[in-house]
């Protein structure tokens, strides 16, 4: 949630500690749970600095106090909580999406921790007690001169110490193959419980058909397909909704909804209104542009009209859309979940092209405008975005270049000459110098992930969670391209340009030697994410801050108030890809400058600690994917990898290193070692394993609940809510 609460009991109440905020809340039946005893409104009061979040088992219809130690105002207790927690507490309160993260964080911690044990006793004696007459001096853009005494640019070439530092490459690579095997597996059990569990969920019983071939007969898509699955399936089969165009719908279904909250919005005010004067005044509005113009007429006479004219409106336009806005995709029921799941992942068509099934994604998470998209529209749209974000990669890398280069204190000085008075004060001179880069980075990084989510659902993924996953893996490699590789380049081309030129070979070189001394900007980077970022994220000043304004001038009714309370969800598009690369860059330069990996490790430590607080108590899913998101990220972990590797590779040549060749297997195992767990376990993340999903459910369905729930609100506003599946 945007916000953190703070609550506490007196005399069988719930006293608020600031601010006072009265609503009902939304229970796990689907329905509003009134919080009120002895006559007394519940308050929920927002407190962004105790650390008391409670906003997820609000939501759940849990009481916060219930079995929690946190009954003092203590603004550490929180830690005790985040560390008492079980997995299956994540997985009752957030989902199994949120389990898997933090697999993903224990595992990233625990490669880190267990390198950083062998790799710092070992390597860093190596390197300062190396005796050499000249060392690189590479830190010209930041405030950390000495630190290339610690890397392995403190290492004589082709000497007998670099041994070590290959023999770590290995030790590292073992330890993250370990790591990522036994992380796999315990993902795959997860998913796999969670998938027999005996709950009753809408999805397991659906599947998504598309690229419905044109029927030679005459019949109605939904005829077509209701003929077509119930002669494969003649016992399993229920029935299927057919995909529309509803734009239309949509349209007056929106003005409908928004007639509807402004009429709520003006009965407050009128009844604020007779507090002062018992007749009140009716509140009016005009009905020009922005309510700046035109006729001034009565709001609540006015928007009851409108309700009254839209409603047989949309009730027409809803059966226009039905009957002839019917589409090439549909989804499909079956009163067992086995035979979904084989339906889900069988061929129903000699030609690839025609009845594409897979399983159905949670009704809360469709995409509904990219279902009818055709096999051959979604592939040219892959490609052409594809096409898109290599073009932005290559855009973006030229500015990531030249704010690495021109945030440098000393091109600072010849660019901007007026500032030369600041910059001599040496305790900002030495903040600037550490942090200025990093900052700019960061914030110039936080444009890009909207519009890399809005290329991914250009492609025509199905559902949100698919859409998401496809952005983040754009944002990793956007941000290892450009971040990692496009700061290092960028900083050295800018600082040796001039003998770049005079001999164009020795760029491999100055890359080379120029990494130790990028290893502590990223050093910084890293220190500025989890110092900043986590201390933003426990505050949560800025949402605090935003919801204060929105209650003050825009909430007048109650839905006003839970529609700007809302929590948000963890944000895998943007968080996963941001930790990956801060991995990426700690794999990269553990070897190189072992300093770093204890930074890296308290960054994930941290991070599995502030996190497990925020997804237990704050932050509120927005859908459920049951760990599908854990390949892609297994994949870039790899990738980071290989990058590691190869960057070692580069290293040791540049060093001269006779024993280079030792190093090459380490990337062909990587190549294995990522065929074999994609061979293993991938699967299992495509389709649900029959297996699994023959285990007994505590109960028959309801099918026509089942088949309400996916029926979008602006086709059948009093549509049966999906938590009332179990009823």
């Amino acid at each position: 949630m945007p916000l953190s609460f703070a609550t506490r009991r007196t005399c069988g109440w719930i006293e608020s500690f600031a601010l006072e905020i009265p609503f009902k809340v939304l229970a796990s039946t689907g329905g509003e749970r009134d919080l009120t005893t002895t006559n007394q409104e519940d308050f929920y009061v927002i407190d962004s600095c105790l650390g008391f979040d409670y906003s997820v088992m609000i939501l759940k219809g849990l009481d916060p106090w219930e079995g929690s130690s946190s009954r003092t105002r203590n603004p550490f207790a929180w830690i005790r909580e985040a560390f008492s927690s079980t997995e299956k507490d994540v997985i009752n309160l957030s989902g199994l999406d949120s389990a898997v993260y933090f697999v993903f964080l224990s595992t990233v911690f625990g490669i880190f921790l267990l390198s950083g044990i062998i790799m710092l006793p070992a390597l860093l004696p190596l390197a300062s007690t190396e005796k050499i007459k000249r060392v690189v001096d590479s830190t010209g853009k930041n405030a950390f001169n000495d630190l290339d005494k610690l890397s392995m640019a403190h290492m004589k070439e082709n000497g007998p110490r670099l041994f070590a530092s290959a023999a770590a490459c290995y030790w590292v690579s073992l330890v993250t193959y370990y790591f990522l095997w036994k992380a796999y597996k315990h993902v795959s059990d997860l998913r796999a419980e969670a998938l027999m569990s005996p709950e009753i969920k809408a999805e397991q019983f659906a599947v998504l058909v598309r690229d419905i071939p044109s029927s030679s007969e005459g019949y109605s898509k939904k005829e077509q397909v209701d003929s077509y699955f119930r002669a494969i399936y003649p016992e399993a089969y229920y029935k299927s909704i057919v995909v529309t165009e509803n734009k239309a719908v949509i349209k007056i279904y929106k003005e409908l909804e928004d007639c509807k909250k402004k009429v709520a919005r003006a009965e407050i005010i009128y009844g604020n209104s007779k507090e002062v004067n018992p007749e009140g005044v009716r509140p009016t509005h005009k009905t020009g542009l922005l309510g700046l113009i035109g006729k001034k007429v009565d709001s609540i006479e006015y928007y009851n009209k409108k309700i009254t004219e839209l409603t047989p409106k949309l009730e027409a336009a809803q059966k226009v859309t039905l009957k002839d806005k019917q589409q090439g995709s549909a989804l499909v029921f079956f009163t067992n979940r086995v035979t979904a799941a084989a339906a889900a992942q069988s061929a129903h068509s000699p030609i690839i092209d025609t009845w594409t099934t897979i399983n159905a994604p949670e009704p809360r998470q469709l995409l509904w405008t990219n279902l009818p998209k055709t096999f051959y529209e979604r592939e040219v749209r892959q490609y052409v975005v594809y096409f898109i974000v290599f073009l932005t990669i290559c855009f973006y890398m030229i500015p990531i270049g030249l704010i690495s280069a021109f945030t440098t204190l000393p091109n600072l000085r010849k660019m901007l000459p007026f500032l030369k008075p600041i910059l001599d004060i040496t305790s900002v001179r030495t903040v600037l110098g550490a942090y200025l880069p990093q900052i700019a980075l960061i914030v110039f990084l936080a444009l890009l992930p909207k519009f890399l989510l809005f290329l991914s659902k250009a492609e025509g993924i199905p559902s949100q969670s698919h859409a998401e996953r496809a952005a983040s893996g754009k944002y990793f490699y956007f941000v290892v391209l450009n971040v990692f590789i496009g700061v290092t380049i960028g900083g050295t081309l800018f600082d040796s340009f001039k003998d770049i030129q005079e001999k164009p070979k020795s760029i491999f070189e100055k890359l080379a030697t120029s990494l130790p001394g990028n290893a502590t900007f990223f050093l910084t980077f890293v220190a500025l994410k989890f110092f900043v970022g986590y201390g933003l994220e426990l505050s949560r000043i800025v949402p605090l801050i935003i919801f204060h304004l929105k209650r003050k001038y825009l909430c007048k009714t109650e839905g006003d108030v839970k529609e700007a309370w809302l929590p948000s969800d963890l944000g895998y598009a943007t968080k996963i890809p941001n930790d990956m690369l801060i991995f990426t860059v700690t794999l990269c330069y553990s070897v190189i400058a072992p300093l770093i990996l204890p930074f890296g490790a308290v960054y994930f430590g941290l991070g599995w600690l502030v996190f497990r607080n925020q997804v237990l108590n704050v932050y509120v899913p927005k859908y459920e994917s049951y760990g599908k998101m854990w390949p892609h990220m297994h994949k870039r972990i790899l990738a980071s990898l290989l990058l590691f590797q190869a960057t070692m590779v580069g290293y040791f040549g540049v060093k001269k290193f006779h024993f280079t060749p030792i190093i090459i297997p380490l990337p062909i195992v990587t190549i294995i070692f990522s065929i074999v767990c994609n061979k293993k376990f991938y699967r299992f993340f495509q389709c649900t394993a029959l297996e699994v999903a023959s285990h007994e459910l505590k109960e028959t369905p309801n099918m026509e609940i089942v088949y309400n729930s996916f029926i979008p609100p602006c086709m059948n506003a009093d549509k049966v809510p999906e938590e009332q599946l179990n009823v």
